[in-house]
């Protein structure tokens, strides 16, 4: 999980919908790996069990089943996204900011989800998703 403060540039926490997500996850048996450049050591004082900090997005992305983008910041929006293609588990990225081009976010092998805007999936999603779907026909 990328970002924890409510808005990027400060490490404000109040009202943070990052936490209340977090706080649901954990509730549902997640696994939360997140990182948020300037809120973390505000977060720990709210989050005080269950969340693992890491030391950059690279490292919170690194095995992540999802990433999930949710404080906008520009240390975000310039991730490497070959190198990040390469550490997640599964090429998934919820962004809550719009921080990428759906489009981009495809070519370099990522199924993308937005806020306001239609999916971007890989080929490989899309043709998992028709093969489940004939499969309950």
């Amino acid at each position: 999980m990328l970002g924890l403060a409510f808005k990027g540039g400060t490490d404000d926490i109040r009202e943070s919908p990052s936490l209340l997500l977090v706080q649901e996850l954990l509730r549902e048996g997640c696994h939360i790996c997140a990182y948020d450049p300037a809120a973390m050591e505000r977060a720990k004082e709210v989050l005080k069990s269950g969340v693992e900090f890491a030391a950059d997005a690279y490292e919170a992305a690194t095995g992540a089943d999802a990433l999930l983008i949710l404080t906008e910041w520009e240390e975000f929006a310039a991730l490497d996204l070959e190198r990040l293609r390469t550490l997640v588990k599964y090429p998934i990225v919820l962004d809550g900011r719009n921080l990428y081009d759906p489009a981009v976010m495809v070519e370099h092998g990522f199924s993308y989800y937005s806020v306001g805007r239609p999916a971007a999936l890989t080929e490989e999603t899309t043709a998992r998703t028709l093969a489940k779907k004939k499969e309950r026909a």
